[in-house]
């Protein structure tokens, strides 16, 4: 995985697990994606570095603007590319891993063409 994939989904993780729980800490990152402890740490220092996150004094951990707008675009890819290889008939677990793999790789306008495309077919 490349470095800024990771962080991609380190961001994306962070979202969703701020709409689950009513704060986010290392330890929900870790478990959620099945990480170590010091892999999280290294991770999250990174972030903040890059000013994609806030860590409190508690070590409560949220996204500034600049962390929701990377994890916003990647999950719209996700949820957008599963959804459209599962009405395509593929299985839901195999959608899943593709569009883990895609949402990283696809270009802006790619994407967005593809939306386009599939929008004007419904």
């Amino acid at each position: 995985m490349h470095d800024n994939e990771s962080s991609e989904n380190y961001l994306e993780t962070i979202l969703i697990l701020s709409q689950r729980l009513p704060v986010v800490r290392s330890v929900d990152i870790a478990e959620e994606m099945n990480v170590t402890k010091p892999s999280v740490s290294v991770a999250m220092k990174k972030l903040r570095e890059n000013e994609c996150i806030l860590v409190s004094k508690a070590g409560f951990i949220t996204l500034t603007e600049k962390g929701r707008e990377i994890a916003s675009s990647i999950y719209e890819r996700h949820t957008f590319i599963s959804g459209w290889l599962i009405s395509l008939g593929v299985p839901e677990k195999t959608a899943i891993s593709d569009a883990c793999r895609m949402e990283h790789h696809i270009s802006n306008e790619s994407f967005e063409a593809m939306k386009r495309f599939i929008k004007s077919r419904s």
